[in-house]
């Protein structure tokens, strides 16, 4: 008998994905988010009262009786470490064994992609549990490579000629349903990867051919990518973290590519010109 799985996000990209995948292999889970209504209707899943990270009592009661806790990390926001450590500490709480914790690719304390530093310290948090756990290190998704585009055909970043080995949210998914039902993950940190690393100029050319319009990379220095972004009406920390994930590529730090997702999976990666086929809208801003 599996162990009771609790998904956070399940209604999200990630989460959501793995909860049906975890649906169809006759698996089933408790579903976590704020609002239950976005939750979907999976057979052999059950919702969880609503529950927020930064609220310890609603994520202990949400999380009682289940004793694998898959986390997904929320969204981007100023106090994001804090949200993670509570909803760490609400899952000890509640009796979870283990965490399966969605991180990112070189999470460090001093990553020049500052949002991969809240991983780095949510990562130590859950080490100091005590808990058995496995860090799934993603890179950038490849779904975020099209919207990087503005509508005049143009991204714009202080990139330099860095690469970036973007990854699947179905891929993410595969990965975290392999080690969630296997065995031999505990203490393992996975990075997870495409199947090559590419260059925005590279990415822009992937573009242009499935869009038939010219799509070009235009780099950017630190100043002109702050300048450029103004206007967004974002704060400060928001706009640094969008402009340092580019600065992380030019630095080489979103290079990687591993063996993950063909080695856990059984399938091999998926490209981003398999992304773009399967995915049509996502360029639809660009189309002519």
């Amino acid at each position: 008998m599996h162990p009771v799985i609790a998904v956070t996000g399940a209604g999200g990209q990630i989460g959501g994905r793995l909860a049906r995948r975890l649906s169809e292999r006759g698996v089933g889970a408790r579903l976590l988010g704020r609002d239950p209504g976005r939750l979907p209707e999976l057979a052999g899943c059950v919702k969880a009262p609503p529950a927020a990270y930064g609220d310890a009592e609603a994520m202990r009661r949400a999380l009682e009786g289940a004793t694998t806790l898959f986390l997904v990390s929320a969204h981007e926001a100023a106090d994001r470490v804090r949200e993670h450590i509570t909803a760490v500490d609400a899952a000890v709480a509640a009796g979870i064994e283990r965490i399966v914790y969605v991180s990112f690719l070189g999470a460090a304390p001093d990553a020049t992609f500052t949002f991969a530093r809240d991983h780095w310290h949510t990562e130590q948090h859950i080490r100091g549990t005590g808990l058995a756990f496995t860090f799934l290190r993603d890179n950038l998704y490849l779904a975020g490579l099209p919207a990087m585009a503005g509508a005049d055909g143009v991204i714009r970043g202080p990139a330099g000629d860095g690469r970036v080995g973007a990854v699947a949210h179905d891929d993410i998914a595969d990965v975290a349903a392999a080690v969630l039902l296997g065995d031999g993950h505990d203490g393992a940190t996975y990075d997870i990867t495409g199947p090559a690393a590419l260059s925005l100029a590279e990415a822009a050319d992937e573009l242009s051919r499935v869009t038939g319009r010219p799509v070009m990379y235009r780099t950017e220095t630190h100043e002109e990518a702050l300048a450029s972004r103004a206007g967004y009406g974002a704060e400060d920390w928001e706009v640094a973290g969008w402009v340092s994930s580019y600065e992380a590529i030019a630095a080489g730090e979103m290079a990687t590519v591993s063996d993950v997702v063909p080695r856990l999976t059984g399938h091999p990666a998926k490209s981003f010109a398999e992304y773009l086929a399967d995915h049509p809208n996502s360029y639809r801003h660009l189309l002519p």
